[in-house]
């Protein structure tokens, strides 16, 4: 009896007493997007991007709302352990990390070199890893959380729906720390990068401008959107995407949605050559015909779907090009394809991988199927 008295009271106490460490929602600073930038001196310069409590309470939308939605910390520093000291002493709240949904690197940085500046990241149990990394292509990082954007009242939050759109490439810090603690693969990330409104020059906008290729974590050029598709392809990352091409003799445009895709990598060494095979798959349906082709006849329907396949081929090949021969750096991950093979021969390889990649033999094999066309069958005519 009287132990059960004893856990009663045990009870009772627990209850009585709540969450003796629990911190207030109105204690809390809400951390929406973190800005990494390049000094002069060498030092990091971190903007952090705060939501005020209006903007979660109702606040007013549009105009003059977007500048009253949130507000801009700064701190300078040698290493991100001394800035985030610095950026609380700031605040009159704790700040709160876990809301934050994107971290944006400027091109300067990310060229010098982001080892230092990412460490905090990995150590700090703060820090979600599901928070996207991108690189801000020509401008400092800390612009893009400046931006007077039209459609949202915090502008990262826009950034963040058009990463998990599906048809750009999304990175989270955890993709980029697999992919740099893995071998045969290097990191990528997106890109974003500031575009003026020409109607409003008071009002900025931004767009998604394709991927940034890193090399022992410094970033050794960009992609552009359609290089970007096939690598998003040959990772098995596309979801959807558009093709478009121009049919041979003067035909006139094609155009196809894939809504479907999937890829096959077949690797085989040989003495000192390393061959690759790849084979690409896609659904999909038309969704434009500026020729006089009518797709109800297989001839026509065959030569639309022959320039198609051409067209994806040229677009990988680009990629291929790119990364093989001027950056020399497997962004795709032939490396682990060949350890996954062959864990023997990548053993004897992948100490010299960054010499042997550019050097591989890649086929390329495409082969799309073309469900539907909607009401593409024919273009228009004028009756004569």
């Amino acid at each position: 009896m009287m132990r059960k008295l004893k856990y009663m009271f045990l009870l009772v106490t627990v209850i009585i007493s709540g969450c003796w460490d629990r911190i207030e929602i109105n204690d809390l600073a809400f951390v929406m997007g973190t800005a990494l930038d390049l000094t002069d001196d060498g030092n990091f310069f971190c903007t952090l991007q705060v939501a005020k409590p209006v903007s979660t309470e109702g606040g007013s939308g549009g105009g003059d709302g977007h500048q009253g939605s949130f507000y801009l910390i700064t701190a300078e520093g040698k290493n991100g352990n001394d800035i985030l000291l610095s950026l609380q002493k700031k605040s009159s709240r704790r700040l709160f990390f876990s809301h934050r949904s994107v971290v944006f690197i400027s091109e300067r940085l990310a060229k010098y070199g982001i080892r230092d500046a990412l460490d905090v990241f990995i150590h700090d149990p703060r820090n979600r890893l599901k928070t996207y990394l991108m690189v801000v292509k020509g401008g400092e990082a800390r612009e893009i959380l400046q931006l007077n954007y039209p459609l949202k009242q915090v502008p990262i939050e826009a950034v963040k729906q058009m990463q998990g759109s599906g048809d750009d490439l999304a990175v989270t810090l955890r993709d980029f720390f697999i992919s740099m603690q893995s071998e045969g693969i290097e990191p990528v990330v997106g890109v974003v990068e500031l575009d003026n409104n020409p109607k409003d020059p008071h009002e900025q906008t931004f767009r998604i401008a394709g991927t940034g290729v890193f090399k022992s974590l410094k970033l050794t050029g960009f992609l552009n959107e359609k290089e970007t598709v096939g690598l998003m392809w040959l990772t098995n990352k596309l979801k959807y995407s558009r093709i478009t091409t121009t049919l041979p003799q003067g035909h006139g445009e094609i155009g196809m949605i894939l809504n479907y895709a999937e890829r096959k990598i077949v690797t085989q060494v040989e003495h000192d050559s390393v061959y690759f095979n790849i084979f690409l798959e896609g659904q999909g349906g038309l969704v434009e015909n500026n020729t006089s082709l009518d797709i109800n006849e297989p001839d026509h329907l065959k030569q639309i779907q022959s320039a198609l396949e051409e067209e994806v081929k040229k677009q990988v090949q680009g990629l291929l090009d790119k990364i093989q021969k001027k950056y020399k750096v497997d962004s795709v991950g032939f490396g682990q394809e060949i350890n996954k093979s062959n864990p023997n021969k990548w053993a004897m390889l992948k100490d010299q991988w960054g010499t042997r990649f550019p050097k591989a033999t890649i086929q390329i094999n495409v082969n799309l199927s073309i469900n539907g066309a909607g009401m593409v069958h024919s273009t228009f005519e004028i009756r004569k």
